[in-house]
């Protein structure tokens, strides 16, 4: 029995001193926090299960900063009074204008990066729009006169070039689609023309939209950008260009946009080709499909995309396609979302004709289209407000007061001709209407595809909605000229 015990106490202890030990080594050295450096080939996103890598972004510097550029764009000379020019700069014994002025050329600043050894250069297109002369520092410190090969103001890319010039060092583009939120980035540019700063940051974003819903899809990154850096390259931590600085907040520190190398790819092409893309555009406006839209509207479907609105005149018109059709396919490739339609047609070019299948009703059709050249986004301008109407018939559920279209609303907002509805004059604050984004001044034409000719068309609406009512506004803004969809469930009446 002695034996036994003996034998029994020294098995447990070796077990035990086993155990404590291979806890004491885990404690030291665990596997999962393992800290190495990485080397600057290797990608920046840490995997599932692999050791956290530091980046070692001083090398990463090093190796890029020759490829960035300092751009100063200098556009036409303005005129200004005497008075506001400091007396330095008056020269003495130069006559003076005749009207007493002094000319000064605008010069603006900012960065890009080398594309090529023979010197094109990549960069914002909002940094050479409107300049005469372009004048670009190498990080050598030679001074070089640029000229633009090429600019697209839709995705703010432009592609400049300085001549007579061999062996300069690249950037090396990388691939923007495998970035992902949180990975390590870092910028290099001018800001404020302080040449060749460095900025460190992460991913904060990819898809962002920002300017035009259609074709942007910014980085977004907390990698500090200012004034100056715009053009400048975006840098992952594979030493890689993954994206073009171009924006930043104005309402927010640390909050910048980069354009993705991917898209700027894809147009370097037609930059080189025309100085300018051109893209497919068949004029409709859309709308995502989603299970209210569908239940509503009686679609028929709920794949595909939305049209709300097609515009008069264009492509899409002549081939017969309507409001409330649904497109499931270009040319026999479906299309699950707006941008991927959007950017299937837009690779397009124009001339060319695609076949659009859509149910429409239910029914399952394909169209033949001819596309055209997209036009260039603009500005819409703003319209003049419209007092509020002290009525509140129609708000109950909905939260929503209307005004016929009178001949003074018309001409206020300078309304289409054929025009019919009737204008939301005012929105109850967190109301389903609210939710729904209506706003002050849009025009409601359809609710649920019945039409609205007058405010008791309205009203009878809104009096027949029960609680829990799926309801689709089809309305015109008068403010961006668009007709677009809005959907609202009804709440119970007070």
């Amino acid at each position: 029995m002695t034996r036994r015990f003996t034998a029994l106490t020294l098995a447990l202890t070796g077990a035990v001193s086993l155990l404590v030990g291979l806890m004491l080594a885990g404690s030291l050295t665990p596997a999962s926090q393992v800290i190495v450096a990485a080397p600057t080939s290797a990608r920046a996103a840490a995997r599932p299960g692999l050791p956290t890598l530091v980046v070692d972004f001083a090398d990463i510097a090093a190796r890029v900063n020759p490829a960035v550029v300092f751009i100063e764009a200098v556009s036409a000379p303005h005129r200004v009074q005497r008075g506001s020019v400091p007396r330095d700069e008056i020269h003495e014994g130069v006559p003076a204008q005749p009207d007493g002025q002094l000319d000064h050329a605008d010069r603006d600043s900012g960065s890009g990066f080398l594309l090529t050894p023979d010197g094109e250069i990549l960069t914002n297109h909002h940094v050479v729009d409107g300049a005469e002369r372009l004048n670009v520092k190498l990080a050598d410190g030679r001074s070089l006169r640029a000229r633009v090969i090429g600019a697209d103001p839709d995705t703010d890319v432009a592609l400049i070039k300085v001549d007579g010039v061999a062996g300069l060092p690249v950037a090396t583009l990388g691939d923007s689609s495998a970035l992902r939120p949180g990975e390590w980035v870092c910028a290099i540019g001018n800001p404020l023309a302080y040449e060749h700063t460095v900025t460190v940051g992460v991913v904060s974003y990819v898809g962002r939209k920002l300017f035009d819903e259609s074709l942007d899809d910014y980085i977004q990154t907390d990698a500090a950008i200012d004034f100056g850096n715009s053009g400048g390259p975006l840098i992952n931590a594979a030493g890689d260009v993954v994206g073009i600085n171009s924006a930043i907040s104005s309402e927010g520190n640390n909050i910048g946009f980069a354009v993705p190398i991917n898209q700027a790819r894809e147009i370097l092409a037609q930059l080189r080709k025309r100085g300018r893309v051109v893209r497919g555009y068949i004029g409709v406006n859309l709308h995502e499909l989603d299970d209210d839209l569908q239940r509503s509207l009686r679609l028929g479907t709920a794949r595909g995309v939305l049209i709300e609105d097609v515009n008069p005149g264009s492509p899409a018109e002549r081939a017969g396609l309507r409001r409330y059709d649904v497109v499931t396919a270009v040319d026999g490739r479906g299309v699950q979302d707006t941008v991927a339609l959007i950017r299937t047609i837009a690779a397009r070019e124009p001339g060319t004709r695609v076949v659009i299948q859509l149910v429409r009703d239910g029914r399952v059709q394909d169209v033949e289209v001819g596309l055209v050249e997209r036009p260039l986004r603009d500005k819409p301008e703003p319209s003049s407000p419209l007092p509020t109407v002290p009525s509140r018939d129609g708000e109950r559920g909905i939260g929503v007061t209307v005004q016929e279209l009178t001949r003074q609303v018309r001409a206020r907002w300078k309304l289409p001709p054929a025009l019919s509805g009737v204008m939301v004059t005012r929105v109850a604050p967190l109301s389903p209407a609210d939710e729904a984004d209506l706003r002050h001044g849009d025009v409601i034409i359809e609710i649920n595809r019945t039409p609205i000719r007058t405010a008791g068309d309205y009203r009878q609406v809104a009096a027949s909605a029960r609680p829990g009512d799926l309801l689709t506004f089809y309305v015109y803004d008068p403010a961006g000229g668009e007709r677009t969809l809005h959907t609202l469930r009804a709440e119970r009446q007070p």
